[in-house]
């Protein structure tokens, strides 16, 4: 007893430990060949209610004479509108309830995952798990937002002397508490449970960073304008639904195997689809400032406010048009927004890489003989389903943003400041005051002021 030994599993060896620590249900023959494919590397699934039908009985009634595919379709069709008229919806209510929407969708996220983890690993009874790992991501949440609060709205912060504290010591207060956690899960570990329990550890935290990492960055780009937000789930919608009809209507050559209704005519109908709609809705949002104008706070309500001087990829330029585009159009210059150029890049993005953070959604659930997430949404399957390629989406968004088009932010500079001594401010107007003089851009006159300043 006590003592580990190996067995071996389609050809393949693992370590097990004598008192039972073997709780995945594999099962396979030692005669047979080591396939990453084969039963014996799959976990045996409990029955999930993501696999049932969920659909209001009222639309099973109205398409119960349609064949089962276009039954399907029209599922598909009436929920997306629904969803679509609530993402507007959520959009005209401004970007407290864009927050609180992505932090709903981000907990449910994890549950779906996290759910997975449990069925699959029959973790009901392991101690303090469930816990555990809900307190992780309260951590994670806290580090992340607190992070941002820091951030973006210092001001706001130093007139409050409760979170001044918060701020001062939030990376160290965040710290500890993610040590608690990793204490009390040393903790509970329970001999004939040790592997099972660092695999939903590993889990959990893989979980952290695939949902909750990515969902931060979502906030970071709303916080940048409405319009990084909009534009980059709007077109990751437009590449779904588009890729959708052209597969339905016209699809003929699979894509790949991964998912196997997945078609070329799909894909490609889908990426020229997505660039010109990306194209026109990004004209079509330049013009208002409550899109582009990043996030701020007024300091004399403490609310949210979108007002400034839209930057200059918000101001309508001339460009030149290439020779073989002025022949055809007979137009030698075109009036656009410079952000309607990043849109295709988005737009390229969204449809050509994009679609492979559901090719890995697709891989994860047959590697545990799973249809979907779960059964949130009728037809779809559950949020996860439908935020595979957002996660991705907003990822890479936020890393254009920070390659291509953010420059030095004024305003952060200023908070930052703000946050200083009031002596080590004083320096820093004294050098600036210095430098710009120096450079000819303050006028002579104001040498005087410097000299009484001193």
């Amino acid at each position: 007893p006590g003592v580990a030994f190996h067995r071996y599993l389609n050809g393949c060896v693992f370590w097990q430990e004598a008192d039972g620590d073997d709780r995945l249900g594999l099962q396979g023959d030692a005669d047979g060949e080591c396939d990453g494919d084969s039963k014996a590397d799959t976990p045996d699934v409990p029955p999930s209610t993501a696999d049932l039908d969920n659909t209001p009985e009222y639309l099973n009634k109205a398409l119960e004479g349609l064949p089962p595919r276009w039954k399907n379709y029209w599922i598909r069709g009436v929920l997306s509108l629904a969803m679509i008229s609530g993402f507007f919806l959520i959009i005209y209510m401004g970007p407290v309830t864009l927050i609180f929407v992505v932090m709903t969708i981000q907990i449910k996220c994890f549950h779906e995952i996290i759910t997975i983890g449990y069925r699959v690993y029959h973790s009901y009874e392991l101690p303090w798990f469930r816990s555990l790992s809900w307190y992780f991501l309260i951590c994670v949440n806290y580090f992340f937002y607190g992070e941002t609060v820091a951030d973006y709205f210092g001001a706001l912060v130093q007139r409050e002397e409760p979170l001044q504290f918060l701020a001062r010591y939030h990376r160290f207060i965040s710290f500890a508490l993610y040590l608690a956690g990793f204490c009390m899960f040393v903790l509970s570990l329970v001999k004939k449970h040790y592997r099972l329990q660092f695999y939903m550890f590993a889990w959990t935290h893989v979980t952290l960073l695939i949902v909750v990492t990515q969902s931060h960055l979502v906030i970071q780009n709303l916080f940048e304008g409405m319009i990084w937000f909009i534009v980059p789930i709007s077109i990751v919608i437009c590449n779904d639904i588009m890729a959708y009809l052209f597969g339905f209507f016209f699809g003929r050559t699979p894509l790949i195997k991964l998912s196997p209704k997945k078609t070329w005519e799909g894909f490609i109908g889908g990426f020229f689809s997505t660039v010109v709609f990306g194209f026109f809705l990004a004209y079509l949002l330049s013009q208002f400032q409550y899109f582009v104008c990043p996030v701020g706070i007024n300091s004399e309500t403490n609310g949210f406010t979108v007002e400034c001087e839209p930057s200059d990829i918000f101001v309508m330029q001339e460009y030149t048009l290439p020779t073989v585009v002025q022949n055809t159009l007979r137009q030698k210059t075109v009036n656009l927004y410079p952000f309607q150029i990043h849109s295709i890049f988005l737009s390229s993005f969204a449809s050509l890489i994009g679609p492979f953070g559901g090719f890995f959604a697709s891989g994860f659930k047959r590697a545990f003989k799973i249809k979907d997430f779960a059964s949130t949404i009728p037809g779809h399957g559950g949020i996860m389903d439908r935020f595979d390629c957002q996660y991705l989406m907003a990822t890479f968004t936020h890393v254009y943003i920070a390659s291509f088009v953010r420059g030095p932010n004024p305003s952060k500079v200023l908070q930052q400041l703000l946050m200083l001594q009031p002596e080590q401010q004083l320096s820093i107007f004294h050098t600036l005051h210095s430098h710009l003089r120096d450079r000819g851009i303050l006028p002579p006159a104001l040498k005087i002021t410097s000299v009484i300043l001193r």
